[in-house]
């Protein structure tokens, strides 16, 4: 009987052994990165986030003179008259804080200037162009203009601890940093192909991204996220919905696992 018994043991403990090696190698992020990059490697493309439809832009005007800051107050402006010193200096610079939502057109209205199209600009862009029709214009000739996207958000799906919208306080948000604030992906979570949804000039487009691969993630169009993506993390297969007949099944077959080996286990120890 152990003739019989021995062979059925090595199959169950070689496919365990198999199953658990193969899983193991399915879990690790950003494999071969450690020999990747033993030494640094420049970044060559430095991503800046760029100003889209639905976005909260504040922009700052900044100068010695009060009264020009307030020429381009239209009720929106917060903080105007404000005095605050710059750097070390004792002068006074006078600003505003004003916030404006880009419509869909990709367009704010700005005091004075009227239409200002912002769309597919960074916001160092903005600032720039702003700054210099005031100074060419004669309106404030030691403006200095600052512009921030107040924040922008992403929507985690699937199989991640704490799915749900993020709101991102900046304009830098990597694929890895949403998916850590997700709560990251649960053990039976595929991450191999992450999904990627990413509206962008009318048009939407999906990427799947590898995180098992650190060429794949680093390399992506995806890796820095932009405003509005959503990334969806897929389910293994072993994965069933509780009342399902698949996830019945597997409970059940898993039982009926547990319990053969159980038996076999006993009869090894009373044969002996």
């Amino acid at each position: 009987m152990k003739r019989t018994i021995l062979p059925f043991l090595t199959c169950i403990l070689c496919l365990g052994l198999t199953t658990s090696c193969v899983s193991n190698k399915k879990m690790i992020y950003l494999q071969g990165a450690t020999q990747q990059y033993a030494l640094p490697q420049e970044i060559n493309d430095y991503f800046e986030l760029q100003v889209q439809p639905d976005d909260q832009l504040a922009i700052s005007v900044a100068s010695k003179d009060i009264e020009l800051v307030q020429r381009f107050n239209n009720n929106t402006l917060i903080g105007g008259g404000n005095n605050s010193q710059a750097g070390t200096s004792t002068t006074n610079i006078s600003s505003g804080v004003a916030y404006f939502r880009v419509n869909k057109e990709g367009n704010i209205e700005f005091p004075i200037f009227g239409t200002l199209h912002v769309g597919g600009m960074t916001t160092d862009q903005v600032s720039s162009m702003i700054q210099r029709r005031m100074i060419d214009g004669g309106y404030i000739n030691d403006a200095v203009v600052n512009t921030k996207i107040m924040s922008f958000k992403v929507t985690v799906l699937g199989d991640v601890k704490t799915p749900g919208t993020q709101t991102y306080q900046g304009e830098r948000l990597t694929i890895l940093e949403a998916i850590g604030k997700a709560g990251d992906l649960t053990n039976s979570a595929y991450r191999d192909n992450v999904l990627v949804v990413r509206e962008e000039n009318g048009q939407r487009t999906a990427y799947e991204v590898n995180l098992l691969d650190n060429q794949a993630v680093f390399n992506s169009p995806v890796y820095y996220l932009q405003q509005n993506d959503i990334v969806y993390v897929q389910p293994n297969k072993s994965q069933r919905v509780k009342g399902s007949t698949s996830y019945t099944w597997l409970s059940v077959g898993s039982t009926v696992v547990s319990m053969v080996v159980s038996v076999v286990t006993l009869v090894i120890a009373l044969t002996r």
